[in-house]
């Protein structure tokens, strides 16, 4: 279904594609406005912090390739039904040298709109520092 794509929405006749990395294309569809509403969703990995983006948008159903334990209980909580193709203990970074930034940065957040705060953040501190780079 992903077929090198990062993140896949079809509702019916209507599909949703994304070939961003991380967490962007779900950080772009939330600053658009946008809902998942009615979406079954399929994504490459998700970890907590994508979990939480996901209970905002709201999708009907997500696959993930690659789920987090973190990302699991909040699909959960939030009642996302959800399926996996390997269920991980956490998400690493790129390097895979250290968890990624943006499960550190949900570490200790349980609520979606202020993980979306912290994440956007995060996310604009990332672009800043590969910028100068």
């Amino acid at each position: 279904m992903l077929e090198g794509h990062s993140v896949v929405c079809v509702r019916k006749d209507e599909a949703r594609i994304s070939d961003e990395r991380g967490i962007r294309p779900l950080l772009e569809m939330i600053g658009r406005g946008e809902s998942l509403c009615g979406f079954c969703v399929a994504d490459k990995i998700v970890g907590k912090a994508a979990a939480l983006l996901f209970s905002i948008l709201q999708p009907e159903a997500l696959y993930a390739r690659v789920l987090s334990e973190g990302g699991a209980t909040v699909l959960e909580k939030f009642k996302i039904p959800y399926s996996c193709g390997t269920l991980t203990e956490k998400i690493v970074n790129r390097a895979g040298t250290d968890i990624c930034p943006m499960e550190k940065t949900v570490f200790n957040i349980d609520d979606p709109q202020e993980a979306l705060a912290a994440l956007c953040e995060t996310a604009a501190r990332l672009r800043a520092e590969a910028d100068n780079r």
